[in-house]
């Protein structure tokens, strides 16, 4: 897949669900400019690897992005609240301390707790929220926030998906997978298959998919070039 990845020339962040999975996962891109890998510890998985936050604060100083993290308030992980809630204030902090960091948020059914957190944490970086399905005044909260978002195929296939699309700022949206959890016509979605969102975008914005492609890179640009803690994005694992 990084073969595949590096010959399309394909800009892919990939994600980890727990600390130790960076060092291995982004060992695999070693070298290839356009693939960098971030620092995660997911909501799903607080509750069993709350224990590995020394590793994240080891391994957080080789990195500008971090993600997957956040809050999950879906009724299997909602007894875990608690315990997502303190690993992702710890997270925010150490990014805070560390001159802050690009951030993939997740917040299924925690939106305005997941707010709150970045409210008093303005320090901890940028956050993206990854597959926002809030209501539209926590829509309207994050954007005044400053909030940047991340689509893929799967989320904008509902109208409840394209709705919240129409109310983010066009310059500040991203596309992405969430393979190969989310899948389309049964199949899992890999690195750069984000035609589905493209479209949604283009028809969104009024555009063509070919130009809404454009758009996303051109804000993408834009994020990289903002200053945040960690590497240089031009070496190592940055």
């Amino acid at each position: 897949m990084v073969r595949r990845c590096a010959d399309a020339g394909t800009y892919v962040l990939s994600l980890t669900t727990t600390p130790k999975a960076w060092s291995g996962t982004s060992a695999l891109a070693k070298d290839h400019l356009r693939i960098r890998t971030a620092l995660g510890l997911h909501p799903e998985l607080a509750h069993e690897r709350w224990k590995e936050l020394p590793v994240f604060d080891e391994f957080l100083p080789r990195t500008r992005y971090v993600g997957e993290v956040g809050l999950d308030g879906s009724p299997d992980y909602r007894p875990h609240h608690a315990i997502q809630a303190r690993v992702f204030e710890h997270v925010l902090s150490r990014c805070s301390a560390n001159g802050g960091r690009i951030l993939s948020i997740h917040s299924r059914r925690a939106a305005t707790a997941v707010l709150d957190a970045l409210e008093r944490h303005r320090d901890a970086g940028i956050p993206v929220l990854h597959w926002f399905s809030g209501n539209s005044k926590e829509l309207a909260r994050a954007v005044a926030m400053g909030c940047w978002f991340s689509v893929g195929p799967a989320m904008v296939a509902g109208a409840r998906g394209r709705a919240l699309l129409s109310a983010m700022p066009p310059d500040r949206v991203l596309t992405e997978t969430d393979g190969p959890f989310a899948v389309v016509d049964g199949t899992a979605l890999r690195p750069g298959e984000v035609e589905g969102a493209c479209s949604a975008l283009g028809s969104c914005w009024g555009i063509s998919a070919q130009e809404a492609s454009q758009r996303v890179l051109s804000s993408f640009r834009a994020l990289m070039a903002v200053q945040v803690g960690g590497p240089s994005i031009s070496g190592g694992a940055g």
